[in-house]
């Protein structure tokens, strides 16, 4: 028996009690017997009584040690069941009440939750009010790359053009990561997977709308990740644009539930990539196609904020003849 286990400790220990309870029950029984007067009845009586009273005190006693100890044990029980709800996403708070000696421990636990979340939503703010800080220098920027290009400066207008959209990608990124952070800290974060494919969707056909393009969306409705809203937004929207940027004409997207995870696939029938180039796109900087335009983060975006939720993201060939990509995060309990 381990020494750690409270639950052996427990039955231990009442198991000890009951055996201490049934010999002090038979020594007073067999005192009392003593004392009576010998006659034959009551020989015979002491004879027939004393083992069933034993027996019965100490089943009483065996039933009701028992009966405590598997009512101490259910409130530990208890405890780590919503201990893992709250690591799960699914509370905030630990619940409900506990013995004496185990209440300030569930006390303490809360503070300290609350007190987390409270520093996670000052950093979010601060860094929501860099980002707004950083629109109005970009937004200038990108007039005076207008103006440059007015007045014929191609190249220092589609110079200004590239950093500042390699800025503001930089900026989503971070705020991405910092939303990220936020959710995986304070838990009750749930999104929708079907309604974030539809909007999706929506907007990518409407925005290729030239181009014909086919999306099939074949996700379950009611299908729930433990992911912030924007942050499956982000990831799938990148999947998608990029998907988008090299199909021929058909996309397919998929969900499926594996015991705690939800795996989401981007099928297309695109040219694919390398299997050599499928782990080195998903790093920060890095383009499949130089020549395409982008700054090789939208993978890389996808990764970290998958893996920041305790998920993952790999890259492989489709059943349609082009890129499989299959996002990988927590289920919503």
């Amino acid at each position: 028996m381990s020494e750690r286990s409270l639950r052996g400790r427990v039955l231990f220990a009442s198991i000890l009690w009951t055996i201490g309870l049934v010999f002090l029950l038979s020594m007073a029984f067999s005192h009392i017997f003593e004392h009576l007067p010998r006659s034959y009845v009551i020989t015979h009586l002491h004879g027939f009584l004393q083992a069933p009273l034993v027996i019965l005190g100490a089943t009483l006693c065996l039933v009701a040690a028992l009966l405590h100890a598997r009512r101490t044990l259910a409130s530990v029980d208890n405890l780590h069941t919503r201990l893992t709800r709250v690591r799960a996403g699914g509370a905030r708070r630990m619940e409900g009440e506990y013995p004496s000696e185990v209440q300030p421990l569930v006390d303490d636990l809360n503070a300290l939750l609350e007190q987390r979340e409270q520093a996670i939503r000052r950093a979010i703010a601060k860094a929501g009010d860099l980002a707004h800080g950083l629109k109005t220098p970009l937004a200038v920027l990108s007039q005076d790359a207008a103006r440059a290009r007015a007045a014929g400066q191609v190249e220092i207008a589609d110079s200004l053009d590239q950093q500042v959209v390699r800025m503001q990608r930089q900026v989503d990124y971070h705020l991405a990561h910092a939303r990220a952070a936020a959710s995986g800290a304070t838990g009750g974060t749930s999104a929708s997977v079907k309604e974030s494919v539809d909007g999706l969707t929506r907007a990518l056909l409407r925005l290729h709308a030239e181009r014909s393009l086919t999306i099939d969306a074949n996700v379950p409705s009611g299908l729930q990740v433990r992911v912030q809203r924007e942050d499956l937004d982000e990831m799938l929207g990148n999947l998608l644009d990029n998907a988008c940027k090299w199909t021929r004409s058909r996309i397919v997207v998929g969900a499926t539930v594996d015991g705690d995870k939800t795996t989401i696939t981007v099928d297309d029938d695109g040219c694919g990539i390398a299997e050599e180039m499928r782990e080195a796109v998903l790093r920060r900087g890095v383009r499949a196609d130089e020549a395409a335009p982008g700054t090789g983060l939208g993978l890389a975006i996808v990764r970290d904020l998958a893996e920041l939720y305790g998920g993952s993201i790999t890259l492989d060939v489709s059943s349609l003849g082009g890129l499989r990509a299959s996002l990988r995060v927590p289920s919503s309990r």
